[in-house]
């Protein structure tokens, strides 16, 4: 190991390291004959530190060696500015790595490139990361997103990168052009499971849309509604604290302008989905074949043909013409065409009111007396995108409602909010409230309607009751977080792992502002720290992030014309959902067409790293690990948006 030129140490760290000098090594003290130190893992956040705020970084190996070891910081020019020694254990990770201590780097504020490096019955060093402000951090991870974005785009207003430029976005064509005389097809039916269509084939009303545009959902081509709207949303409330944002804006729109289009006001239609996912011997699905997408217009396939689907994507209801539509998928809408009248309503009133009168149409739809025990319909088949509740989306969309109807001076402000005052009394006295996901916007809409509310109070419920059931579902991230060794607050033994840790860093960031409360700022930084690389596997779960992130992520135009090694066009900006249950790996999806992709750690493989149930794989057909998605990566846009202030 190579000793800097010269040490710079902190004021706290002087005393520390005078026993180290002594024994005669900056690192550690010389072994002689002794056992060589044991090689560990450190896992810090990769991206950075904010200046001022709580730094925490971990190291993993054994016990005894962990019991010895000390640290030192370094800059990039090698030179030493702090040093100390591993904090108590925070608990077993598995057999290789059984102990696990934080490194506290708080004391650590200058601006700079850092790296921790192991001495004493120690040896390993972490990569680099920085320390800086947060909005210095954070934009360039938000533009990434905004490329991801780009990425994802479908139909003829395609976005390609910039030739020449490492983070240029990944090159497609315009694709499923069909799209635009796209033909209405009844609801299939699917078996419980969500796994076969039983219909023995697809079945056509008759109707033709244009529902072109838009953005993929996922490693797939398949376009849905519900995750849509909910970037879409997102996307504008991130557009509130970064309005000059290069693509922010552009892409919102995007997304709003194929939400438009799945949107029939004269005939009072919502469309759910276009193109479909699981099908049988007579339907081939998107999920069927490994390709890119403009491929798919240039397939010759007539009717009856298996591949029909595939070229000539069905669209599917959410509801018959005129119909109550079910009240997640009504409201999720609602509040994105919401949003969008509030953006307008300082550049354009009458761009404003008419967002404004959709959005009120499709919430006056909304589905609010379900048959009892029936799911909310998001997709189909429904678990593609499983949800248990929808009065938190009916809430959002009230509040949204109110807020644009301040901003325009419309009489109905007053009705919105008493609304969205009972749905969130009733989401309140529910048994399936949850934390911010795809599947529940609750913390988006508590926010919004305190700020409606305005100090008031309707059906029981203000602000106080509000931020009490932020802090509830703070509280829960939290706890989990107390009894995981690396302080994740997101269960990540099951799906949506990352996502929910970006929704709690979320969650955080808009209680600490309406409220002035900083008491889960710590928490907040824990949590992006974990999803940017301070976890058990060392790696990022946003690509292009950090030193080590997905290499091989479930996603064919990322593997068929992306680089693999980092050094050409890559999938920049996607957020892949992490870590995974275990068994949930014991099956990788496969295509003749797929180009063999696996990407290992800079240090031994994977599964050294596995623990708690859980698993991990940068291999292009663990779709369970490393498929990336629009939702997983609106919302760690949004948590990060909300960090640079």
């Amino acid at each position: 190991m190579n000793l800097p030129r010269r040490t710079v140490l902190s004021a706290t760290a002087a005393a520390g390291l005078g026993a180290l000098l002594v024994a005669g090594s900056l690192y550690g003290p010389s072994f002689g004959d002794g056992p060589a130190p044991a090689e560990v893992a450190v896992r810090v956040d990769q991206v950075g530190y904010v200046r001022g705020e709580s730094k925490r970084a971990y190291v993993m190996g054994p016990a005894a060696a962990l019991a010895g070891a000390r640290f030192t910081v370094v800059d990039a020019g090698g030179d030493v500015v702090t040093a100390g020694r591993p904090g108590p254990s925070t608990g077993r990770w598995n057999t290789a790595y059984p102990s696990v201590r934080t490194i506290d780097l708080s004391a650590l504020d200058a601006d700079g490139t850092y790296r921790v490096v192991m001495g004493g019955t120690a040896s390993g060093r972490s990569p680099a990361f920085r320390v800086a402000g947060a909005r210095e951090l954070m934009t360039p991870l938000v533009r990434d997103n905004v490329r991801f974005l780009q990425a994802q785009r479908d139909g003829a207003d395609v976005r390609p990168g910039a030739a020449g430029t490492r983070k240029q976005a990944l090159r497609h064509g315009p694709s499923h052009l069909a799209d635009r005389d796209a033909a209405v097809h009844a609801a299939p039916e699917y078996d419980e499971e969500g796994t076969e269509l039983l219909d023995e084939g697809l079945n056509p009303t008759g109707e033709r849309v244009d529902v072109s545009g838009g953005w993929f959902d996922a490693g797939d081509f398949l376009k849905f509604t519900g995750t849509t709207s909910y970037a879409v949303a997102e996307l504008l409330l991130a557009e509130r604290d970064l309005p000059d944002l290069e693509g922010l804006s552009a892409e919102a729109t995007h997304g709003l302008t194929w939400l438009d289009r799945m949107w029939d006001e004269d005939s009072g239609t919502l469309y759910a989905q276009v193109g479909i996912g699981v099908g049988n011997e007579a339907v081939r699905t998107d999920h069927d074949v490994w390709r890119l997408p403009e491929a798919d217009d240039r397939l010759d396939v007539p009717p009856g043909d298996p591949d029909h689907a595939i070229k000539h994507r069905p669209v599917f209801r959410a509801a018959e013409p005129g119909e109550p539509i079910g009240a997640a998928l009504a409201g999720r809408v609602a509040a994105a065409f919401a949003l969008a009248a509030q953006r307008a309503a300082g550049t354009d009133e009458e761009e404003a009111r008419d967002w404004l009168e959709k959005a009120a149409a499709v919430y006056a739809l909304a589905d609010t007396d379900p048959d009892p025990g029936a799911a909310p319909l998001t997709a189909f088949p429904p678990t593609f995108y499983p949800e248990d509740s929808w009065q938190d989306d009916m809430e959002f969309a009230g509040a949204e409602l109110a807020l644009a109807a301040r901003e325009l001076g419309d009489e109905r402000e007053a009705g919105w909010t008493d609304d969205a005052a009972r749905w969130a009394g009733a989401y309140l006295d529910s048994d399936v409230r949850g934390t911010l996901g795809v599947a529940d916007v609750s913390a988006l809409a508590h926010v919004d309607l305190a700020t409606a509310l305005d100090g008031g109070r309707a059906h029981g419920t203000g602000a106080e009751e509000l931020y009490e059931d932020l802090r509830r579902q703070l509280e829960d991230g939290v706890a989990r977080a107390g009894h995981d060794p690396f302080r994740a607050g997101a269960v990540y033994d099951d799906f949506d792992a990352v996502p929910h840790t970006f929704g709690l860093v979320a969650t955080a960031r808009l209680y600490a502002r309406a409220t002035g409360d900083t008491r889960y700022a710590a928490f907040a930084g824990q949590q992006r720290g974990w999803a940017l690389g301070a976890n058990a596997w060392g790696t990022s779960f946003v690509i292009g992030a950090g030193e080590v992130y997905p290499h091989c992520p479930e996603h064919p135009l990322a593997n068929l014309r992306g680089s693999h090694d980092g050094t050409g066009a890559i999938l920049r900006g996607a957020v892949v959902n992490g870590p995974n249950a275990a068994d949930k790996l014991e099956e990788l999806n496969s295509f003749p067409t797929m180009k063999k992709c696996t990407a290992a750690p800079p240090q031994g493989d994977w599964s050294d790293f596995d623990g708690r149930g859980a698993r991990y794989l940068d291999d292009v057909g663990a779709w369970q690990t490393v498929e990336p998605a629009l939702d997983f990566t609106s919302t760690a846009l949004l948590a990060f948006t909300l960090t640079t202030k």
